[in-house]
């Protein structure tokens, strides 16, 4: 504590009594009456009223004792020293924010590793160099085209993600840094005149070029101290409440606004939905709207949802190159849509976050551009390119009216998204909930159309299209990315400390000897559960997908390793029995090929061949399920012409037939049945095809029919004919 004491000696003063409960004392001498006037106003009343009731006199000095509390001293906002003479820049003594006593740490980006090892590379040649008096210079030159020409390459084709992970790149230029870079004058305002001052949001007057400008923005801290400072750029509702209250003094002055966002959200704690928090973001929305003078939006970093719009509702919105704009954040949306954060670069990707997406949705109104390595590696350039592009729109703006103004603010912001203009709507929409009749017999017309396209192109592949082949390589990239998802769907069941802790038990348990009843019971519990909550559950779609197709690509390979160990067995056990049997259909074949007809007697050897073959398989111990006969690929263009005009000849004969019998409407009615889907009756439908097949085979001449098809082509089998009629 300090005292201070004021005294004199005069006689025949006049004495006042001691104030009680105060840390001063005050006797009156001879100059009394004066201290009585004049020193009242500066002391409290209830010293004035012990002055008042002093009675007695007595011969002692006037003294004053104060004690005062030591205060701490600071250099905000006043210093000791202020100069007088200054004419520019900003009075940082009103501002806490003071330039970094230690340099920025150097972060690096995972995409960003390869550059690190060429600067790497270069660092260690300089080294060397220095070192041993030797020239470098040629390899130094090399090495930092080459580096160049990566940095290049990486920051043109950067995706969605990355671009994220740089927009908030812990080094990246704040508010401030730009408003000090680009202004001659400015001066921080504070308040929202309700008792608080929110950090997170800054505000201020300065100039530029001359003219007198209201800045609003997010700001961030530069390190973890003013992170927590300023609430990681993450306002409370006095925040928003101070912006308005600037919005409406630069209105009342016709001073533009320039507004900096820079915010990954409002702050959506507790005690800020308790004071309004969205009432405070709505009254923004709604009093910008209604501004009369040009505002101007900068992305700096990242916008993030109702609590960058708050003070984002402008004329024009530029975005740096490499900011980002979006509604919800890509690691929130991939926790809502996949059930993991780690799908965030897919989220990122289909959200359209990006400047150029934004640009091409007309949300955002141009890109500024950025320095190669983002913002954070020139920042003074960076604020120098926001001045123009912000000085250029403002002279747009500024020649506008004021009905122009807000015309033009309100259509930027109801042009956005999409919709169709059509015919004139009633002023009340009447709408008929009562279903819509279906034509049936329309839907039956079209739908037999489809069949008909849809066995045309069956056929077609089974013709031309071999069996699908699978490298070793696809397969396994299969499995690694069934794998992976599959440990993603288990963290999203809740089901990850189960299957951690079965995994250790597993591995200590002995790899030659079976698993105990225990734990083969702990592992068909945990994989049954897996099944239900995988089945039961439609977030995981894609991997339902991908397991049921890495199913399908086991099965084919399966199948062609059974078909490998059967060939070779045949080979094994029937190669030199069959020889001269196989030369008897290859030579048939070859003639088939040229397009020749086969004598009967070719005919019959070839008949007999295929007998005597499959008498040695089953001699050979290998069941014979049937004969396969198919036309493949390799049949000649001949033939394959020849089959085609037959085909079409069969099926417009059984057409008519089916139209003059009258089995359309059989037709029609299993269209029906097949089409409740499983609802339908199987015992109805195989009674319908049985009925069907037996009315086509009364009514249809096989001896006429084959006629026909032999005039046509010169089809010369009739079991191909008969074939053709049970497939129809």
């Amino acid at each position: 504590m300090n005292s201070l004491s004021l005294s004199t000696s005069m006689t025949g003063a006049e004495v006042c009594s001691f104030v009680s409960g105060s840390h001063i004392q005050i006797r009156k001498d001879i100059f009394g009456a004066e201290l009585h006037k004049s020193s009242l106003n500066r002391i409290n009343v209830a010293w004035s009223r012990h002055l008042r009731q002093s009675s007695y006199r007595s011969r002692r000095k006037f003294s004053v004792l104060a004690k005062t509390k030591k205060g701490q001293k600071h250099d905000y906002p006043w210093p000791d020293d202020v100069d007088p003479n200054l004419k520019s820049g900003h009075l940082s003594y009103l501002s806490p924010f003071k330039p970094l006593a230690e340099k920025p740490k150097l972060v690096t980006l995972d995409f960003e590793k390869p550059l690190i090892e060429l600067e790497k590379k270069i660092t260690d040649v300089r080294k060397m160099a220095n070192e041993t008096g030797l020239d470098f210079s040629d390899q130094i030159i090399l090495l930092e085209r080459k580096y160049q020409e990566a940095l290049k390459d990486l920051y043109t084709h950067l995706t969605p993600i990355q671009r994220l992970n740089i927009a908030r790149h812990p080094n990246r230029p704040t508010f401030l840094d730009h408003v000090l870079n680009i202004t001659e004058k400015w001066v921080e305002l504070h308040g929202d005149r309700a008792g608080y001052d929110d950090p997170a949001i800054v505000t201020g007057i300065g100039s530029i070029d001359g003219k007198t400008y209201m800045f609003i923005g997010h700001q961030k801290g530069r390190n973890t101290k003013e992170n927590i400072n300023r609430n990681f750029g993450m306002p409370t509702p006095h925040g928003y409440r101070k912006a308005l209250r600037m919005m409406r003094y630069a209105d009342h002055h016709g001073f533009p606004i320039i507004t900096f966002i820079d915010t990954p959200g409002a702050f959506a704690d507790l005690k800020s939905e308790e004071l309004g928090q969205g009432e405070a973001i709505a009254h923004n929305l709604r009093d910008m709207f209604g501004l009369k003078v040009p505002i101007v939006t900068v992305v700096i970093g990242e916008g993030g949802s109702g609590g960058a719009l708050a003070i984002g509702c402008a004329n024009k919105l530029f975005m740096l190159e490499n900011a980002v704009f979006y509604v919800a954040s890509p690691e929130a949306c991939a926790a809502i849509l996949w059930k993991t954060s780690q799908a965030a670069p897919k989220a990122a990707e289909k959200l359209k976050i990006t400047a150029t997406e934004l640009c091409k949705l007309k949300i955002a109104d141009g890109i500024i551009p950025e320095p190669l390595g983002g913002a954070h590696t020139d920042p003074t350039w960076t604020s120098q390119q926001i001045k123009v592009a912000v000085t250029r729109a403002m002279k747009e703006l500024t020649e506008m009216d004021t009905d122009t103004l807000l015309g033009h603010r309100h259509l930027k912001f109801r042009q956005l998204g999409g919709f169709q203009e059509g015919g004139y709507v009633e002023p009340e929409l009447k709408r008929n909930m009562k279903k819509k009749d279906v034509n049936i017999s329309e839907i039956a017309a079209n739908l037999e159309a489809e069949l008909e396209e849809i066995k045309k192109s069956v056929l077609k592949a089974k013709e031309t299209s071999p069996l699908p082949v699978f490298s070793d390589e696809d397969v396994q990239l299969v499995k690694q990315d069934v794998d992976k998802e599959t440990t993603n769907a288990f963290i999203a069941m809740g089901l990850q400390e189960k299957l951690q802790a079965l995994k250790m038990d597993l591995s200590k348990a002995p790899s030659d000897q079976d698993l105990g009843p225990t734990l083969k019971d702990r592992v068909d519990r945990l994989a049954q559960e897996f099944k239900i909550n995988l089945s039961s559950s439609e977030s995981f779609d894609g991997l339902k997908q991908k397991l049921k197709t890495l199913s399908e690509i086991n099965m084919l390979q399966e199948h062609k390793r059974k078909g490998e160990m059967l060939k070779k067995a045949i080979n094994d056990k029937l190669q030199n029995k069959a020889k001269e049997k196989m030369k008897i259909l290859s030579k048939a074949r070859d003639l088939v090929a040229k397009g020749e007809e086969l004598d009967d007697d070719t005919l019959k050897k070839v008949d007999q061949a295929k007998e005597d073959i499959m008498e040695m398989l089953k001699s050979a111990d290998f069941e014979v399920l049937g004969v396969n006969r198919k036309i493949t690929s390799s049949a000649p263009p001949i033939l394959l012409e020849k089959v085609r005009i037959a085909n079409e000849v069969i099926f417009t004969e059984i057409e008519k037939l089916v139209e003059r019998t009258g089995l359309r409407g059989k037709l029609d009615e299993l269209r029906l049945e097949i089409d409740k889907g499983p609802s339908k009756d199987k015992h109805k439908m195989e009674s319908l095809i049985t009925e069907i097949r037996e009315g086509v085979r009364e009514s249809l001449d096989a001896n006429e029919l084959e006629k026909m098809v032999k005039s046509s082509v010169g089809l010369q089998s009739p079991d191909a004919v008969g074939a053709s009629v049970d497939q129809k």
